[in-house]
């Protein structure tokens, strides 16, 4: 902790015998300009982007990161996971986030962790998403209520209210102001019924509510989400092939 940036690649440097120079890894892990900064004295963010340093030198195969995106800014987040993506690919990379979007940004493969056990996460892109019909006239949705079940009761919420409707371990979870209801209907049932009211199948697994929508965050040419303007931060998956459709549906 006493000894600088610079001191510190030096050090690894040496320590391991590796063939590399210390100003190109600065410049790669973005800490140029505190070469000469003690690692205490580091910011939050900086002191991440020396983990993955002192991580690039080590021998271990398996790398656990603990929430590394909670004090990063978007430009810094980038940065940090192109580091990571270079690095995936001689290490395997665990990340642990109460933070979806922290997950979709640089996992391959996301588990959700509940009372119940680890369930996994469908993130993946499809061109089944370009092949789906629709099979009823959009013209004859007059669809007033989407019907939830909680326990014993059954819940009825008024389209506007509802945030988004994921599809997850062969449920339908339909979001509304922070909490989630089970649905009996099928994601595509409910991309039919719902068009009339503003919504939108963003990926193969989600069905979004568009006037909830905040941001489109391009991560890198074949990553995107959706960050929604609910009471709870919510971000859900955008795949590539519905980018273009969306942009058109909001005129952008």
């Amino acid at each position: 902790m006493r000894l600088t940036v610079e001191e510190l690649i030096t050090f690894l440097i040496k320590v391991t015998e590796r063939n590399e120079r210390v100003a190109p890894l600065m410049d790669y892990f973005a800490l140029k300009e505190e070469r000469k900064v003690k690692i205490k004295d580091l910011s939050s963010s900086k002191r991440m982007y020396v983990t993955l340093l002192r991580v690039f030198f080590a021998h271990q195969p398996t790398l656990v990161l603990e929430e590394p995106y909670f004090y990063l800014e978007e430009e810094d987040r980038r940065q940090f996971k192109r580091i990571l993506d270079d690095l995936s690919k001689e290490k395997q990379i665990l990340i642990l986030t109460s933070n979806l979007e922290d997950a979709m940004i640089s996992c391959d493969a996301i588990y959700r962790l509940n009372e119940s056990g680890f369930h996994p996460l469908d993130i993946r892109d499809s061109e089944e998403d370009k092949q789906e019909v629709q099979k009823q006239d959009e013209a004859n949705m007059t669809l007033q209520k989407i019907s939830t079940k909680r326990n014993d009761k059954v819940i009825l919420f008024d389209p506007p209210e509802v945030d988004y409707i994921e599809s997850m371990d062969g449920s339908i979870l339909v979001h509304v102001g922070g909490e989630n209801y089970v649905c009996a209907l099928t994601l595509t049932e409910l991309e039919q019924r719902l068009l009339n009211f503003g919504f939108f199948r963003c990926h193969r697994s989600y069905i979004v509510n568009l006037q909830k929508v905040r941001e489109i965050i391009t991560w890198t040419k074949n990553s995107y989400s959706l960050r929604l303007n609910t009471g709870k931060d919510a971000v859900v998956p955008l795949s590539r092939s519905k980018l273009q459709e969306l942009k058109a549906l909001l005129n952008i």
